[in-house]
């Protein structure tokens, strides 16, 4: 193949994918434009040595190493269980029960609102975890008071990832503490150990901690701006579900409501207790498995240790076939007939295959992305005589290009994060944690604005919106909270303190809020 890590070229198939899903709206066509350039690049255009590329990829998905391919096939075994499990949740009554609880504790749009995003900050084990979960729990009452999916989505996006990257208990913690580890004994960083470095770089991750704050500031305020008021808007019509307009065919069940008739007889503990199961069985079994990898090492347990080495994906699968288990007792206990169940699984599993075909051609071009050595060319562009002070900002900015080239923060992560290692230890090592954070949040923010990356397509399907809405209407929050952590890392680059650099953010923070409640009260014509 050739080696594109020092060309432009490399950056070519993701701007097409983008440009594509964005102007056609149509997910699958684009990913797929941009995994078959990308080989016909990385081959030459010779067709024959890109079509035997195409079904190396294409099997790779499925097997790996001469098995199964354990990861993504347990990403795909955890969705279908939680459609089934969802399904079973409707076809129970437990959702409609708890939704007329719901309307009985919360009165308001704001209080809906603000469950979610409760629920989405409570819930910080695993981000695909969190987006789905709390889609399941929080969409019948968000619906019943008329709040649009893509806001919604929005919520589910903004509370997932910056949650899961501030915890050092979840799959991202695990990860990146992890990756630090190794970075501080390569440059002989010995004051912190890496938890210790991960807590202390938390509060530097501008972009996490805003854009929790955004979510509340915006759910309590209720402002929309730019697509997502046409949303709200349709929603407070009685079209809250976002199911109209031009949906990408392919993948239409993302959006497809369940045709599930709901027992009358469902109580809000069979919506919760499911949920409850699902979420210690998830968390039991990601200590578990990094238990035993510990136990296989010969070392003690600890807590961080076992989420540092835990299987993601087995843990995941099992904790969803317990909370599958917990859904399916309501309906037997009230003798509903087997054939109806049987249905409703199937309805359940069939829900979630548009969004497991489009992590499918996510990852495709995943694959084809790290073949043509984008991150590695994006990289590059930080070399060069640059000042020490500003290498905190430009780092925020190019991870935040490559998570939305590569539609991957982890991936962003794994390039980043040594990259960054390396220039604190050539230039200025007392920046290492803020240049650190800054990877993890540009990441992040990357991460969010990206049509093709897993975790931004697991939040539509929790709310089940369509996708490149969910895109659109959080692209305007997204990018107000990139622009104020860009000017926490350049005070904190300058001033090397944490409490001046919060303080400039918080103030940028403040300052976005007052200009995007005067957007909100402007006519529609104005801002179009």
């Amino acid at each position: 193949m050739i080696d594109y890590s020092h060309s432009l070229t490399s950056i070519i198939p993701p701007l097409v994918a983008l440009g594509l899903a964005i102007l056609t709206r149509r997910v699958l066509l684009s990913l797929g434009t941009g995994v078959v350039l990308g080989a016909l690049f990385l081959n030459d255009f010779s067709f024959i040595n890109t079509g035997d590329y195409l079904a190396i990829s294409v099997k790779g998905l499925f097997i790996a190493d001469g098995g199964i391919n354990t990861w993504n096939m347990s990403i795909v075994l955890f969705l279908i269980l939680l459609g089934m499990t969802t399904a079973l949740l409707t076809l129970s009554g437990g959702t409609r029960a708890f939704a007329e609880w719901a309307q009985t504790k919360i009165k308001t749009k704001r209080g809906a609102k603000l469950l979610a995003a409760f629920l989405g900050v409570f819930i910080f084990v695993d981000d695909y975890f969190n987006s789905l979960a709390v889609g399941s729990i929080a969409r019948p009452v968000t619906d019943r008071f008329q709040v649009s999916r893509s806001k919604l989505a929005y919520i589910l996006d903004s509370t997932a990832a910056p949650m899961c990257v501030l915890m050092p208990a979840s799959s991202w913690g695990a990860y990146i503490i992890t990756l630090i580890g190794g970075i501080l004994v390569t440059h002989g960083v010995t004051e912190y150990t890496p938890l210790s470095a991960f807590m202390t770089l938390a509060p530097m991750n501008f972009y996490a901690i805003f854009a929790l704050a955004m979510v509340f500031v915006v759910a309590w305020f209720q402002w929309d701006i730019g697509p997502m008021r046409k949303h709200e808007l349709a929603a407070s019509r009685g079209c809250g579900t976002d199911e109209g307009g031009d949906v990408d065919e392919q993948a239409k069940d993302l959006t497809e409501e369940l045709d599930i008739k709901e027992s009358q007889h469902g109580r809000v503990g069979d919506l919760v207790w499911p949920i409850i199961i699902l979420i210690i069985a998830t968390f039991f079994f990601m200590v578990f498995t990094g238990y035993q990898v510990l136990a296989a090492e010969g070392k003690p347990f600890a807590l961080l240790g076992a989420f540092e080495n835990t299987n993601v994906g087995e843990a995941l699968c099992l904790g969803g076939a317990f909370g599958l288990v917990a859904a399916i007792i309501p309906v037997f206990r009230q003798r509903i007939a087997y054939s109806d169940i049987g249905h409703t699984l199937w309805i359940g599993a069939k829900s979630m295959f548009g969004a497991i075909l489009i992590l499918l051609f996510a990852w495709s071009i995943g694959s084809v992305i790290g073949d043509m050595k984008t991150g590695q060319y994006l990289s590059t562009l930080v070399q060069g005589n640059i000042n020490p002070a500003l290498l905190p900002m430009i780092l925020f900015l190019l991870s935040g290009i490559m998570a939305f080239s590569t539609g991957t923060s982890w991936g962003t992560f794994g390039i980043m994060l040594p990259i960054a290692g390396d220039l604190a230890g050539a230039t200025e090592i007392s920046l290492m944690l803020p240049m650190l954070a800054s990877v993890l949040a540009g990441s992040v923010f990357g991460d969010h604005c990206s049509p093709i990356s897993d975790t931004t397509i697991l939040s539509s399907t929790g709310a089940r919106c369509h996708h490149i809405d969910h895109v659109a209407t959080q692209l305007p929050y997204a990018l107000s909270v990139a622009v104020i952590s860009a000017i926490g890392f350049l005070v904190l680059g300058i001033t090397d303190s944490l409490a001046l650099a919060f303080l400039a953010a918080a103030t940028a923070f403040t300052l976005t809020c007052f200009f995007l409640a005067w957007l909100s009260r402007q006519p529609k014509k104005a801002l179009m």
